[in-house]
């Protein structure tokens, strides 16, 4: 195809209308929050754990995008550059995530049993030296800056070569994917540990990191999936088209497959070994958490594998864009399923205000800061080699 065949994007606008919607959403977020704090007056390790859950969830976006555009660019694909640039402006949250944690920070005490240190059993001083706090504040700065320092190196690189085309360019780029997926192949996996796993800290499993990591990526995959179709219909990525959607639904519909496979691996392994120390972390979430702990598997599993199945539902934008968001609240249940039971207790738990309104102040928040993102650059790479043949992609 040749290249005056292919649509010109229409200039994205953050304009004013959309910033109004945000704004409505951010004020929904905060009033829920205040409502909790000085009305319902909820329990302190409620609140925190709300906060904590959010943030990770925030950062748990721009994460598995930049994983994802950062793998594609490593394996020189052409088909995502038509939306490559919603993947790069994704991944420049994750330095705003760090706030959000740091915000969390005076709750850390009602989040982690590990940090009161004058009631440490055997057990716990045993893991002191990696669950410490001085060692964590390192590990949390280290995480964050080298997650940060990739995702505005590879938008900068990426930038350049709109207005300076160059093959150095693109070396750079696929140079610097590959030395952030060894650190991402680290970090994720610790992090998990460090952010999620230590909340039940007597706790552990091997298969955890990997877990934490499939449901981030299929999160980030069905945020992509949603803008993008967003994009499309208003011709701001005018040449995606149902072969850009059917491969990205075979992304969402593959890696629920393989959070499946992690999570019933994980369960499966603790059940029949029948540890005690092992299944205290399934015997408080299926006894007290029974219905969520049952519709977690079925809306994180059941529902993307029958869902899209078929070729044709992955070409459909409306209907892979409905199954994109139940996937995206499943994976929000999945979440509060892996923090709630070990800060709060399920006494203290449940499915409120809070938890229903809170989110809407970090999703506002979030799709700022990516407007303000998107909007600074072209809303496709230019003079990119893949281009022409991402535009005219055909899927055979």
């Amino acid at each position: 195809m040749e290249k005056q065949n292919i649509p010109e994007p229409v200039p994205f606008k953050f304009g004013k209308k959309l910033k109004t919607y945000l704004g409505i959403a951010a004020g929904i977020g905060l009033l829920a929050l205040l409502i909790a704090v000085f009305v319902q007056q909820l329990p302190s390790e409620r609140i925190w754990a709300n906060l904590w859950m959010n943030a990770l969830m925030f950062l748990f976006l721009g994460l598995g995008a930049l994983f994802f555009w950062t793998v594609n660019t490593l394996g020189e694909s052409t088909w995502q550059i038509n939306f490559q640039r919603v993947m790069e402006s994704m991944g420049l949250t994750i330095p705003f995530a760090a706030i959000f944690f740091v915000l969390a920070f005076p709750g850390l005490k009602d989040l982690f049993e590990w940090t009161h240190t004058e009631h440490l059993d055997r057990i716990l001083q045993e893991k002191t030296p990696y669950l410490n706090m001085p060692f964590w504040m390192v590990r949390f700065a280290v995480y964050f800056i080298l997650w940060s320092f990739f995702a505005w190196y590879l938008r900068k690189i990426s930038v350049k070569n709109d207005f300076e085309p160059h093959d150095k360019y693109l070396g750079r780029l696929r140079a610097t994917s590959g030395w952030f997926i060894v650190f991402f192949a680290i970090s994720s996996s610790t992090a998990a540990w460090d952010w999620l796993m230590s909340i039940d800290a007597h706790w552990f499993s091997t298969l955890y990191g990997w877990y934490i990591f499939s449901g981030m990526f299929v999160a980030a995959i069905a945020v992509i999936i949603l803008i993008t179709i967003a994009f499309k219909k208003f011709n701001i990525l005018p040449n995606v088209n149902k072969e850009h959607l059917h491969d990205l639904g075979k992304y969402l519909f593959g890696f629920s497959i393989f959070w499946a496979y992690l999570w019933l691996s994980q369960y499966l392994l603790i059940w029949y070994s029948n540890i005690p120390e092992e299944t205290v972390y399934y015997v408080e979430r299926v006894n007290n958490y029974k219905t969520l702990f049952y519709m977690n598997l079925i809306i994180n599993f059941v529902v993307p594998f029958f869902a899209l199945m078929t070729r044709g539902s992955k070409r459909q934008p409306l209907y892979l864009a409905i199954v994109s968001l139940v996937v995206l609240l499943g994976h929000y249940l999945d979440l509060y399923l892996a923090i709630m039971p070990g800060a709060v207790g399920h006494e203290n738990a449940s499915i409120g205000l809070l938890e229903i309104g809170l989110p809407f102040f970090y999703l506002a928040v979030f799709l700022t800061l990516f407007f303000i993102s998107f909007g600074k650059a072209k809303p496709v790479p230019e003079n990119h080699p893949y281009a022409i043949e991402s535009s005219s992609y055909e899927n055979i």
